[in-house]
């Protein structure tokens, strides 16, 4: 099959909807399709890439992202014309000036010999942002009709788009490279605390609803000794840096590092090199591909364990267990939690050994095969 892989933003960028349409792809390519990317300006040239339209930058959903300003239509028109796509898979929630467009310009050319499908990626996390997203439902409704088939990043975002957009979406979850994050932590040499003290550890972007504040009060309500026996890593960028340093400072933490932005490459042995990995999101997640790239990291090094902010969009993968959950908000309980799982290695073991066996559901492999089965379904 010639697929097209459509996404409002840049290709370039690193966030979770750029490394599902990625993972995906390269999934696809090696399965035998020919696979191009539909995007907004992009410069990458190792994969094939239709730049439609410009963007600009906004804040929505806690989040900093792009959105397209108006796509030519012609110019879609002259791409679907000259390439001719069997499946066209758009990520959802979409703008009405680029992705939309594609889909209007497909159909009308093409009529039922595409097969037009899309992946809901959103759940809100907070009252004005379901709001912005409903409204954006009903902008796209006459547009939503001319998709074939949809799913969903998880149970929680599927009641979201019903709600929403009023799409029926099947659940399929992000797909990782399971095997590959395994692969390179395996490889890579360990960093452990320095004298014999546990690693805990935090990546993402330091904006609010990641959590990293929340993180670093309840390390900071540990006993000491408890403090004593661990090492903190922290990394990442963004707004909240000058905060995060300032309540290190105030904070009883003697080691903390901040190594800043990790690379794609060094992300596996970032995860692995840590005996609990903790991301407390407070919510506005559909999924957790971070979860799912640390745990399978420390599968393939065998040792560490995942603790998460129980929010819905990172329960659909950690599960529904309050040994590996927690209310980041709630100060009291989180550092609880933490100093359960920093005392008990049996109990860190166990949950080692659960999120290894967990994790092989999420693998590129076993998700591109429920994509491709979307895609030919009638």
């Amino acid at each position: 099959m010639k697929i097209a892989l459509v996404l409002d933003d840049s290709i370039d960028r690193t966030d979770g909807v750029q490394q599902y349409v990625l993972t995906l792809g390269g999934f696809l390519a090696r399965a035998g399709h020919e696979v191009h990317y539909l995007s907004s300006s992009a410069e990458r040239t190792d994969v094939t890439v239709h730049s439609l339209a410009r963007n600009v930058g906004v804040t929505f959903n806690g989040n900093g992202l792009r959105i397209p300003l108006p796509a030519s239509r012609r110019g879609i028109r002259e791409v679907l014309e000259s390439e001719r796509y069997d499946v066209i898979h758009v990520q959802t929630p979409h703008s009405p000036l680029f992705a939309a467009r594609v889909v209007d310009e497909a159909r009308r050319l093409f009529g039922d010999d595409v097969r037009i499908v899309g992946t809901f990626h959103i759940l809100p996390d907070g009252a004005v942002s379901s709001w912005g997203t409903h409204l954006l439902g009903r902008v796209l409704r006459r547009n939503l009709r001319r998709f074939d088939a949809f799913c969903a990043v998880s149970a929680p975002a599927a009641e979201f788009a019903a709600s929403a957009f009023g799409i029926a979406a099947r659940v399929i979850p992000c797909p990782v490279d399971v095997t590959g994050f395994g692969a390179a932590a395996a490889a890579a040499e360990r960093v452990p605390g320095e004298d014999g003290r546990l690693v805990v550890a935090f990546l993402g972007r330091l904006v609010e609803r990641k959590g990293v504040l929340e993180l670093v009060h309840a390390l900071d309500a540990l006993p000491v000794a408890v403090q004593d026996r661990i090492d903190v890593r922290i990394g990442g960028k963004g707004p909240l840096l000058g905060a995060l340093e300032a309540a290190i400072e105030v904070s009883a933490l003697a080691r903390v590092s901040l190594p800043g932005f990790v690379a794609e490459d060094d992300k596996a042995a970032f995860y692995a090199d840590a005996d609990i990995a903790v991301f407390p999101a407070t919510g506005g997640e559909s999924f957790g591909i971070v979860l799912v790239e640390a745990m399978a990291a420390q599968a393939g090094r065998g040792t560490g364990m995942v603790l998460a902010g129980a929010n819905p969009g990172y329960l659909s993968v950690i599960g529904d267990d309050a040994r590996v959950s927690v209310d980041a908000r709630d100060a009291e309980a989180f550092a609880a939690t933490l100093e359960r799982l920093i005392a008990d290695a049996d109990l860190r073991a166990e949950l080692h050994a659960e999120q290894a066996e967990r994790v092989r559901r999420f693998d590129v492999e076993t998700v591109g095969a429920q994509v491709l089965e979307l895609y030919a379904a009638r």
